[in-house]
């Protein structure tokens, strides 16, 4: 009957199924360019020289940064800032080259957004790089004219050369990185809303249930196998079938994150027909879920790192299912850990979903043969 209810209220049906599906398609499609590419600065070259023109070409054929206009002065390059047609200004001083040959410092100027903090490190990063890159190849060259062997010019002037490997990320990118999180934060969310918006309307076979003296925990039983049924089938699709679509690379079994998945399940159902106890009503139901989206989603310690969370709202964040289900998700696909590396995780989801669901068995037990509230 839980099914049917799923399956023929609107309301219900739109969050449940249709949500689930329109979010898999669009979702994903703002971070599917991965990193952030050719970020368009201005260059203000006052040198005008061979040196001068030859950083700005590296710094033009580099992927992070892309030079659009070359413009005389910095106020003229202030004003497309301030307009948002470029995010950053280059500025190559007078006597850059001069410097350079006399081994002087030949200090660079650089202006980049910082109200946008991603764009702000590609920008400052690319720029550094390549002054780092471009000083260390000079004065190799210097030393090479001093008759130093070029082996060990080049190792003076880098002398611990870093090679950098970006772990189960191997493009450095942004979906990667945020997308594992937000399908488990985005299931949550259609799940605790469809649960508490069926908790709130009429239900006929729920009160003949009553009538023939079936117990609460018989019912919220039913109704979990219910939803377990359902989610069998989102959880799989989200968490399985969208990484390969996406490309997120993955190094997990189907075993391991379905022992995760399953308690989730359990606690996040079980929060939501707490929420549909509690408020009754379901406009109130999908006013808060909606609501506390986007508190959830700093909580889960992904978009914000929970180091630098205060102690209360970690403490708080435990008692979100999301929080230890994205931890031990993302550990288990996309980090190869084990179902023992994430024991922890899995006993946090169990205790929520054994208090969570306990609860709601007791308000149920509560409500006894007290009438359905009518719809408004």
């Amino acid at each position: 009957m839980e099914l049917r209810r799923i399956l023929t209220l609107r309301p219900v049906f739109s969050v449940m199924i249709l949500a689930v599906v329109i979010y898999a398609g669009f979702f994903p499609q703002p971070y599917l360019a991965e990193a952030l590419r050719d970020v368009p600065i201005a260059l203000v070259d006052l040198d005008g020289s061979d040196s001068s023109r030859m950083f700005a070409r590296r710094l033009d054929a580099s992927a992070d940064v892309a030079i659009v206009a070359a413009l005389p002065d910095v106020a003229t390059a202030q004003r497309e800032v301030f307009v948002r047609s470029l995010h950053g200004i280059l500025v190559i001083p007078k006597f850059f080259e001069r410097d350079l040959l006399h081994g002087r410092g030949a200090p660079l100027a650089l202006y980049a957004d910082a109200s946008y903090f991603l764009i702000y490190s590609r920008i400052s990063g690319a720029v550094t790089a390549l002054a780092r890159t471009m000083g260390a190849e000079i004065e190799a060259k210097r030393l090479v004219a001093a008759h130093v062997d070029p082996d060990l010019a080049a190792a003076a002037t880098d002398p611990m050369p870093l090679t950098a490997i970006p772990l189960f990320n191997p493009q450095g990118g942004y979906a990667t990185y945020i997308l594992p999180a937000a399908f488990v934060l985005l299931l949550q969310q259609t799940l605790l809303m469809g649960v508490g918006l069926l908790g709130t309307y009429p239900n006929e076979w729920e009160q003949g249930a009553r009538d023939r003296r079936i117990g609460a925990f018989d019912r919220v039983i039913g109704r979990l196998l219910a939803y377990l049924v359902v989610q069998a089938f989102t959880v799989s699709f989200y968490l399985i079938v969208l990484p390969y679509l996406y490309g997120i690379p993955r190094l997990g079994s189907i075993g391991p994150l379905a022992a995760v998945a399953f308690p989730f399940i359990l606690a996040v159902a079980g929060l939501g027909m707490l929420m549909a106890r509690l408020l009754r009503n379901p406009a109130l139901v999908q006013l808060i879920a909606a609501g506390l989206g986007m508190p959830f989603i700093f909580m889960a310690g992904f978009a914000w790192p929970a180091e630098a969370m205060p102690e209360m709202l970690k403490t708080i964040a435990i008692a979100i299912p999301s929080t230890s289900a994205i931890n031990a998700l993302v550990n288990l696909g996309q980090m190869g850990a084990s179902l023992q590396d994430v024991g922890l995780h899995v006993l946090t989801l169990s205790s929520l979903a054994v208090i969570y669901c306990g609860l709601a068995v007791l308000l149920e037990a509560k409500a006894g043969a007290e009438p359905r509230p009518e719809m408004i």
